[in-house]
């Protein structure tokens, strides 16, 4: 049986997943505005990816017999400078979710709850290559700077995600 304290973090954590889905959908709207394709498939992807974190946190609460409450969740902002902006908020956003995931698994630790340790395990994984990833692309778009054909070809590659 999950303890409610574990319980109700994870509830909140299926919210934050789920915002980041909405984020990230937010940013492909972007990307399709501005007429880079492969950006808005890399962050439509990225919004699906969410959302299956999101479904791992409601299946896992229900497998150790624990109740589901979903939470309101946030708009997420529409208005971004650049790719580079862009990019830079999903870089922070995603060292945001760390320390949410981070917290969770020290929650577990504090409840000796084993089985969420090793659950959440896969989540602490998964935030090293997000943050590994963000950072890389946000590194490529400040070497490219105000060159146009770079941003093409690094969009491009952005839009092969998958394949």
């Amino acid at each position: 049986m999950l303890k409610k304290s574990l319980q109700d973090a994870m509830n909140s954590q299926i919210k934050h997943e789920l915002y980041s889905a909405y984020f990230y959908l937010s940013m492909s709207a972007y990307f399709e505005a501005n007429n880079l394709p492969g950006s808005a498939r890399w962050m439509r992807l990225q919004a699906q990816e969410e959302q299956g974190h999101a479904m791992k946190f409601f299946d896992y609460i229900h497998d150790r017999g624990g109740q589901v409450v979903l939470q309101a969740i946030d708009q997420p902002p529409s208005d971004f400078k650049s790719p580079l902006d862009v990019f830079e908020r999903t870089l922070a956003h995603e060292q945001k979710v760390t320390g949410l995931i981070n917290s969770l698994y020290e929650l577990a630790v504090n409840e000796k709850d084993f089985a969420s340790q090793s659950f959440l395990q896969w989540f602490v994984d998964e935030q090293v290559e997000e943050e590994k990833n963000a950072t890389q692309i946000v590194e490529m778009l400040r070497m490219i700077g105000d060159h146009k054909g770079n941003l093409l070809m690094l969009d491009h590659r952005l839009g092969e995600r998958g394949e």
